[in-house]
Formats: structure tokens, C-alpha cells, sequence
């Protein structure tokens, strides 16, 4: 093989390297994300249920508060 495409070679080798070098991180963080999101949500609908399980509140609706005097 002629020294050019030795080189050529060997350059494509490592950009190769680092685009799998790249892709394994870019897979790391979206699973890191993935399971982020997962514990996110686990928690959003934890506290969905505990506010439909309370009690309704003691303080008035808008509808029910009387307006100001100066209305």
C-alpha cells in the first residue's frame, strides 16, 4: 500500500475511534436522563395522589369570597 493511503487510513481509523468514543457517552447521558425522567415522573404522580387524597381546603373559592368594598 502506498504511504497516502496508509495515512488515509489510519485517519479514518481515529475518527472512527472518537465517534464511538462519543457515541458510548452520548448513550451514558441518555440513559442517565432516561432514568432522571423515569424518577421524575414517579414522583409528579406521587404527588398527584396525595393532593386528590387531601381534604378540600378551608379557605374560599374566588366564587365564594365577597368582593372588596370597594366594589
Amino acid at each position: 500500500m502506498s504511504q497516502h493511503l496508509n495515512e488515509r487510513i489510519e485517519t479514518l481509523e481515529t475518527r472512527l475511534a472518537y465517534a464511538e468514543y462519543t457515541i458510548e457517552q452520548l448513550n451514558d447521558e441518555v440513559t442517565t436522563q432516561g432514568r432522571e425522567l423515569d424518577r421524575l415522573k414517579y414522583q409528579i404522580q406521587l404527588l398527584i395522589d396525595k393532593l386528590q387524597s387531601v381534604q378540600p381546603s378551608q379557605i374560599a373559592s374566588m366564587a365564594e369570597e365577597t368582593p372588596p368594598p370597594h366594589y
